[in-house]
């Protein structure tokens, strides 16, 4: 049954060899991770808005 054998060896592996971080370590990576993702929201809105505005001006042209 090579279901059965996959699914033990993925279940011997989760447990047996994977290092699980911390609950530190979860916690920092997620605050680093929201940081990030903020700031890279914050860019597009940047690049946005200028682009608005410039489209706007270019319009306003004619």
């Amino acid at each position: 049954m090579k279901l059965v054998d996959n699914i033990k060896e993925s279940y011997n592996e989760m447990v047996n060899k994977v290092s699980w971080p911390s609950y530190k370590e979860l916690t920092q990576s997620a605050a680093l991770v929201l940081i990030a993702s903020i700031i890279l929201a914050l860019i597009v809105w940047l690049m946005d808005w200028c682009f608005e505005e410039l489209m706007t001006f270019i319009y306003g042209l004619f």
